[in-house]
């Protein structure tokens, strides 16, 4: 119940009807020191949340009583709570009133105001109030009246986020927050317009790309705005253009080119690409040498004294200009003027001479002949006991080119014993050795698999145990076989050398001819080609043994249609890549097809290349055949291009294609240290003609896996062996030919004809071989059919440079083999596989990634952070003219790793993307991690 005044009044006239003592001493204690009451706390403006009651608290000195008054009325006593105490410094009593405020009592108030109270306090002197305290009911809307909008813009734009809290009471307090974590406003490009909250950023940099939420809060709940997403995007620049390039032929009309790249700035977060072509090109001429021609003779002289007459010509029809040779000859020319009658006092010089000086020259010329006779037994001698006393290059040198024939890369180890033959020959060795072949050969048919089997050219020794491990599904099964020895031989006269030593000659005793024609090694062999029908699902198609493979992404062909595709090798001669220059063929060419097939995405084509690319000797380029036996150029591998992407590894090279045709790899040497691999292989097989020899020959080919099938095949086919394991050589442009030799031939059992130890290949020939195989012969003859074993060693090398050695230990005796089992991988007849088994990313974890990384987002979690992370870091606009970069570079992906299988690469670089940024959902990243 509330106190009215007049009440009020009663009560404070009843205290003054006290009794004076009693007046006096409560005067004193509450301080009547003439001075109204003052406030020591004042109700202050309070919120009632949810349903919990305030307090309003009043606190006066000197005071006799304090009461409530809210809204104009007064509180009923019962509802104050008032306590006092004594103020220690002044000895004076202060008054404390509390009353409670309920949410049902503001709810229950109608007035033109919000609900209100005050405090009245009484003394003896009169009443004081205090200030108004307002009492109002808190809450915050849940929606707010406007949300920040995300947006992309330009380095160094302004950024304008707008955000309006929804309504509240208290007014709610707004802060900004990025990627989850408060804005800091210290920087002075970020600011806060304080009237309506909005975030201005004015000069936007790349680390400004985040997500934004505006925040709202009062003492009741707080509000968070829907997220804003800002894209700081840098549009690209081109790079300043390098020097024009050298002209790319050395005499007449021809190209040179200089190119600039999109990096000043590169494109970053969906920014737009440079316009215009990265390279240029511009004709160029450069002058001819002109060499020197002789001009016409001068007439002859009159006769001299010396009976000789002269005559000269010079060297200028034309002059040699521009570094061209000088006239090869003589300028002045000298004869006899009198026909051989010329006299000397008065003597003719042709009559006949004195008896003495006639006797004295026979002598001479008889001594001289006796002493070059002399001379040749002497050198004979010589080079017999220098022959057996070591093995170094002989002094004769054969020359041996070029001739057809692939290359099949395989290689085995072999763990050999010391060579008891350059001791004792009645010690035998120990031919139980162990042979792993690492890398077998596998042909593309049931009928090349029997031939295999039919021969033995791959057996390297007699009575040799083979193990061989084929590890399928994580189990592995072991198998041992023992192989006997079996005799190979070939007809006579059908197992010549490529225009080098003939093979079914003999270099023994008997002396017959060293040479022979050229014919060719082997029939012809079945094209390499492979061919299969795809759909929708794409699939992969390859070329067994020869690093070729195609594939065709999944989605690259529309629904509801089929294409027969094929793919081939062809042979081309290095002539053909251009009319000038120094280009040679690095790889096969591969043609692929049909014409006019009509993909969605572009193809994946893998093509093994001989190249040493370890250090920048190369410019390599791709190029495409077109009529006329010509080839052009589709782009270089160090270029940008949008027309196709080339990824070059180390073996091999990955192309990105659009258009079905013909391509290879082509290479210009920068200078001499530029060099192409060539593999090594020794094979040997009796001499049909002569049942005491035995002929060793030697192939070099380019070291890519398919270069040495018809070598294979043709070894098969007269009864070779592989005598050792291939090993690789690095042959360099600088010039210098390649050296074959044969070393520590046991001069007690074997015999060579003398000087054709060492056989040498121009630099021309193995440089421009373009993966036919270079050959050469070397046909020994035993003494006896006692001695059964040969050991040897065959040394190459570029002159100048480091040599490879070939070890030869084996035995020619022709006793009955069995037949050699050749293990293959369980797939390498396999040519094509179509739909998921092509790939090895599942089609569902393939479209979450790309439907993730083709889109832009705040936190750079597009395509371009997915190909730095999968190592593919140049030539990006080629990805950005795609529909779906990120297919193609899973495309691309696939194509590098599909040997290996591996997952594990590509699961590392979507766990480092989710580590290192944020913004997309864990659970979305945890499935494709």
């Amino acid at each position: 119940m509330s106190l009215d005044a007049p009440t009020c009044v009663l009560v404070i006239r009843a205290l003054g009807s006290a009794g004076a003592r009693g007046q006096r001493g409560e005067a004193l204690q509450h301080g009547q020191s003439g001075t109204l009451p003052h406030f020591l706390e004042e109700p202050v403006d309070a919120y009632i949340v949810k349903s919990n009651p305030i307090k309003l608290r009043c606190q006066a000195r000197p005071a006799l009583q304090i009461f409530f008054k809210c809204n104009g009325d007064w509180v009923h006593q019962s509802q104050h709570t008032s306590q006092e105490h004594t103020d220690l410094t002044t000895g004076l009593k202060i008054r404390e009133v509390m009353i409670n405020v309920s949410r049902q009592q503001v709810e229950d108030f109608h007035g033109p105001e919000d609900y209100w109270c005050l405090c009245v306090a009484w003394s003896h002197l009169g009443t004081s109030k205090s200030r108004k305290a307002t009492v109002r009911i808190a809450y915050l809307r849940k929606n707010f009246e406007q949300d920040p909008q995300g947006t992309e813009v330009p380095l160094n734009g302004m950024i304008v986020l707008h955000c309006r809290p929804p309504e509240g009471v208290p007014v709610a307090e707004v802060e900004w927050l990025k990627n989850e974590e408060p804005l800091s406003f210290d920087d002075g490009n970020v600011m806060e317009k304080k009237g309506d909250h909005n975030l201005i950023i004015s000069e936007a940099r790349l680390s400004d790309s985040g997500n934004y939420t505006c925040v709202a809060s009062n003492i009741v709940a707080k509000r968070r705005s829907a997220t804003a997403t800002v894209i700081v995007y840098v549009n690209g620049g081109w790079s300043s253009w390098t020097d024009w390039s050298p002209c790319n032929v050395r005499c007449g009309r021809g190209v040179q080119k200089r190119s600039r790249t999109c990096t000043n700035p590169a494109p970053l977060n969906g920014g737009a690409f440079c316009e215009g072509m990265s390279v240029q090109k511009s004709t160029c001429n450069t002058v001819c040498p002109v060499d020197g021609g002789w001009g016409e003779w001068s007439e002859w002289s009159t006769c001299s004294s010396d009976c000789e007459r002269q005559r000269s010509r010079e060297c200028t029809a034309p002059e040699p200009k521009h570094g061209g040779r000088l006239c090869d000859g003589v300028a002045v020319a000298t004869e006899n003027c009198t026909g051989g009658l010329c006299t000397q006092n008065r003597k003719l010089l042709h009559d006949a001479k004195p008896q003495g000086v006639e006797n004295s020259s026979d002598v001479a010329l008889y001594s001289g002949l006796a002493a070059g006779v002399v001379t040749v037994v002497l050198l004979i001698v010589a080079v017999t006991l220098y022959r057996r006393s070591q093995s170094e290059y002989g002094v004769d040198v054969i020359d041996s080119s070029a001739l057809t024939g692939g290359f099949q890369s395989f290689s085995f180890k072999t763990s050999r014993q010391a060579n008891p033959l350059l001791i004792n020959s009645s010690m035998q060795p120990d031919l139980t050795v162990s042979r792993t072949y690492t890398s077998p050969m596998c042909f593309q048919d049931s009928i090349d698999k029997e031939l295999m089997a039919e021969r033995s050219f791959l057996d390297p020794l007699p009575d040799l145990k083979v193990k061989a491990f084929t590890v399928s599904s994580g189990v592995t099964e072991r198998a041992e076989y023992h192989v006997m020895s079996h005799p190979q031989t070939f007809p006579r006269g059908l197992a010549p050398d490529y225009r080098g030593v003939a093979v079914g000659t003999t270099l023994g005793r008997r002396g017959k001819n060293l040479f022979s024609p050229h014919v060719s090694l082997t029939p012809r062999l079945p094209l390499h080609r492979a061919t299969a029908v795809f759909g929708h699902a794409g699939g992969r198609l390859v070329v067994p043994n020869t690093g070729i493979s195609l594939l065709v992404p999944h989605g690259g062909i529309a629904e509801d249609t089929t294409w027969e595709m094929y793919m081939s090798i062809n042979q081309e001669d290095s002539s053909t890549v251009s009319e000038d220059g120094p280009e040679i063929f690095l790889s096969p060419a591969v043609t692929y097809g049909p014409p006019g097939l009509d993909l969605s995405y572009p193809i994946a084509m893998t093509i093994a290349h001989c190249a040493e690319v370890a250090a920048d000797n190369w410019t390599i380029r791709l190029k495409r055949h077109i009529q006329d036996n010509k080839w052009e150029e589709v782009m270089s591998v160090d270029e940008e291009s949008t027309s196709c992407y080339c990824l070059l590894e180390a073996q091999k090279c990955h192309v990105l294609l659009e258009h079905p045709g013909r391509y290879a790899l082509v290479g210009e040497p920068l200078n001499q240290e530029a060099g192409k691999r060539l593999r090594l292989a020794v094979f040997g097989s009796p001499d049909a003609s002569n049942s005491l020899g035995f002929t060793l020959r030697v192939y070099c080919v380019d070291d890519t896996p398919h270069a040495f099938q018809e070598v294979a095949v043709g070894e098969r086919s007269r009864g070779g062996r592989l005598l050792e394991e291939p090993k690789m050589m690095l042959f360099k442009a600088n010039t210098f030919s390649l050296q074959v030799s044969i070393q520590d031939v046991p001069q007690l059992l074997w015999s060579i004809k003398p000087f054709t130890t060492c056989q040498e290949f121009s630099f021309s020939q193995v440089w421009a071989s373009n993966q036919h195989p270079l050959q050469c012969a070397f046909t020994l003859e035993r003494y006896s059919h006692s001695s059964s074993q040969l050991s040897c060693k065959i040394s190459i090398r570029q002159v100048t440079g480091k040599e490879q050695i070939l070890q030869v230990y084996t035995s020619v005796v022709e006793n009955e083999k069995g037949v050699v089992p050749f293990f293959t991988q369980s797939d390498c007849t396999i040519t094509s596989q179509t739909g998921s088994r092509a790939f090895k990313i599942p089609l569902s974890i393939r479209q979450r990634i790309s439907a993730t990384f083709d889109t832009a987002n705040a936190n750079g979690k597009d395509w371009q952070l997915l190909a730095q992370k999968l190592h593919i870091d140049r030539n990006l606009c080629y990805f950005a003219c795609q529909e779906s970069p990120s297919s193609v570079i899973l495309t691309l992906w696939e194509a590098q790793h599909q040997d290996s299988g591996d997952l594990d690469s590509l699961a590392s670089a979507l766990e480092e993307i989710k580590m290192s940024t944020s913004g997309t959902s864990e659970d979305q990243f945890d499935t494709l991690c």
